[in-house]
C-alpha cells in the first residue's frame, strides 16, 4: 500500500527456502532506502528554496541597477537584460530576449565599434570599453558608454559577453557637477590664500605708510618755510639791487646768475610742494588700503572733480593728451572729493600711458558721464591696446603691473579699487570692440 513503511507489509510464509530472518533483512534494507529517499527529498526541497531565494536576489539586483546590463551568447544573441536597459530602449525584456544585439545599434559607426570591441575581447581575454549609440523603439539614437567583458561557464569555457554601462548624458552631467565642485573648491582655496596675503600686505603697508608719513611731513613743513624765506629773500635782493653796487659785486651777480635763480625759485618751490603733496596722497592712499578711512564724507559734484583731474593731468605729465569731455548737468555723490580725484587722475594717467604705447602722436581719452536712476557712471575710454584677456581678473591686484620696471608700482589701480569700494561703488574694466580699454566708475547718487 502507498505510504506504508516496509516493516508494515505482511511477510509471505509460503516461499520455499526463505525463512523469516531473510525477510527481516530485506525489510531492513528497504527501510534504509526509504529513509534515504525521504532525506534526499528534504534536501532537494531545501536546495530548491535556496535556488529560488538566489534567483529572487539576483532579480532584485538586476531590477535595482541604474546601469544598463545586457548579456549575450557567443553568436551575439541577447540572453538577459535588466529593467534599466528595457526602459532606455523602450522595449520589453521578452521582446529583446533571443534578438541579435546588433539590432539595437543605431548606426554603422556603432556596429563597427562593436565588432572592433569583440575582436579585442577575444584576443586579450579581458574587458574593454566602447561608446556606441543604441536605437530607441521610437527611432532616436541614445549614446551609451559600455564595458564589455567575456563571460565563462563553470568549466571556464567562453560562452558569451556581458555589457554594463550607462547613458553618456548621465556621465556628462555627473562630470559637469564634479568639475563645478572642483572649480568652486579651487576658487575657495584661492580666496583663502588671497585673503591671507591681503591681510599680511595690509599690515606691511600700514607700517610702511606710518614710516613714510613723518619724513613727508618734514618735507612739506620745510617747503612751506622755504616759500616764505624765498619771498623775503626776493624782496631783500630786489631792494639791494636798486642801490649802487661795487663792480665786483655786479660781476659776481652776473656770473652766478642771481636774477635767474630768483625768478626760478617760485616755480621750483611749487614743483617741490606738488611732488611732496602727491607723495603724501600716495601714503594716504596706502593707509586707506590697509585700514578703513575714518574721514567724513560730504556732497561732491563729479563734473568739477573730473575737470580738476583733467587740469592736473594735462599740466603735469600729459600736456598733449587729447581728452574729450563735456560738462553735463550737476551730478552729486556722497564721498571724499580728494579720494575721487585721486582715482580719476590715476585712470587718466594709465590711459595716457596705454594710448602712447601704440598712438604716440595722438593719445586720446573719451570721458562720459551717465545717470541710470540711482547711480552715476563715469566712463574713461582710451585708444590704447586694451587689456590682455589673461590680465582682466588680475588688473586690480596689489603690485600687479604691465609697465616696465621703474614706471609703475602696481598700487594705483588697487588703491583706486579700494577707494571705490569705500564709497559704496564699483570700479570695473572692459575692452572696447573698436579697440582700447574702458574703465568705469559707478557710484550711488546722493540721496536728496
Amino acid at each position: 500500500m502507498p505510504g506504508e513503511r516496509p516493516h508494515d507489509i505482511p511477510l509471505p510464509t509460503d516461499l520455499p527456502g526463505v525463512d523469516e530472518s531473510t525477510w527481516l533483512d530485506v525489510i531492513q534494507k528497504m527501510d534504509e532506502v526509504y529513509t534515504k529517499l525521504v532525506a534526499d527529498e528534504v534536501a532537494l526541497e531545501e536546495k530548491n528554496a535556496e535556488l529560488e531565494q538566489s534567483q529572487q536576489f539576483i532579480f532584485g539586483l538586476l531590477t535595482a541597477m541604474s546601469d544598463v546590463l545586457l548579456a549575450c551568447n557567443q553568436d551575439g544573441l541577447i540572453e538577459e537584460t535588466n529593467r534599466a536597459l528595457c526602459e532606455l530602449v523602450g522595449r520589453k525584456e521578452a521582446e529583446l530576449r533571443g534578438q541579435p544585439l546588433v539590432s539595437l545599434l543605431a548606426d554603422e559607426t556603432s556596429l563597427q565599434r562593436w565588432q572592433h570591441t569583440l575582436a579585442q575581447v577575444n584576443a586579450l581575454h579581458e574587458g574593454t570599453e566602447m561608446e556606441i549609440n543604441l536605437r530607441h523603439a521610437g527611432g532616436a539614437a541614445i549614446p551609451v558608454d559600455l564595458n564589455c567583458t567575456p563571460r565563462h561557464n563553470a568549466r571556464g569555457m567562453h560562452v558569451g559577453y556581458v555589457l554594463v554601462g550607462r547613458p553618456l548624458g548621465e556621465l556628462k552631467r555627473a562630470y559637469h557637477q564634479l568639475r563645478e565642485a572642483h572649480e568652486a573648491l579651487k576658487r575657495t582655496q584661492q580666496q583663502l590664500v588671497h585673503s591671507e596675503k591681503m591681510a599680511s600686505l595690509g599690515r606691511l603697508v600700514a607700517g610702511v605708510a606710518h614710516e613714510l608719513n613723518n619724513p613727508i611731513s618734514f618735507v612739506l613743513g620745510n617747503v612751506f618755510s622755504l616759500q616764505r624765506y624765498t619771498t623775503r629773500m626776493a624782496q631783500y635782493l630786489s631792494a639791494l639791487h636798486q642801490t649802487e653796487l661795487p663792480p665786483q659785486v655786479q660781476a659776481l651777480r652776473r656770473e652766478l646768475r642771481i636774477d635767474r635763480m630768483v625768478e626760478d625759485l617760485p616755480s621750483l618751490m611749487d614743483g617741490t610742494l606738488e611732488g611732496a603733496q602727491r607723495t603724501a596722497d600716495i601714503v594716504h592712499g596706502l593707509k586707506r588700503f590697509s585700514a578703513k578711512d575714518k574721514e567724513s564724507f560730504a556732497a561732491v559734484e563729479l563734473n568739477a572733480v573730473v575737470e580738476r583731474a583733467i587740469h592736473w593731468v594735462k599740466k603735469g605729465m600729459a600736456p598733449q593728451f587729447n581728452i574729450h569731455w563735456s560738462h553735463g548737468p550737476d551730478c552729486f555723490v556722497t564721498g571724499h572729493a580728494g579720494q575721487l580725484l585721486q582715482v580719476m587722475m590715476n585712470l587718466m594717467e594709465n590711459a595716457y600711458d596705454a594710448a602712447v604705447a601704440i598712438n604716440a602722436t595722438d593719445p586720446q581719452l573719451d570721458i562720459t558721464i551717465e545717470r541710470d536712476g540711482t547711480h552715476i557712471t563715469l566712463r574713461f575710454a582710451d585708444n590704447g591696446p586694451g587689456v590682455p584677456v589673461e590680465n582682466i581678473t588680475r588688473i586690480f591686484d596689489p603690485f600687479f603691473t604691465t609697465k616696465s620696471v621703474g614706471k609703475g608700482t602696481g598700487l594705483g589701480l588697487s588703491i583706486s579699487y579700494s577707494i571705490m569700494e569705500h564709497h559704496g561703488g564699483q570700479l570695473r574694466v572692459e575692452n572696447r570692440p573698436e579697440g582700447g580699454a574702458a574703465f568705469c566708475m559707478r557710484l550711488p547718487m546722493m540721496s536728496s
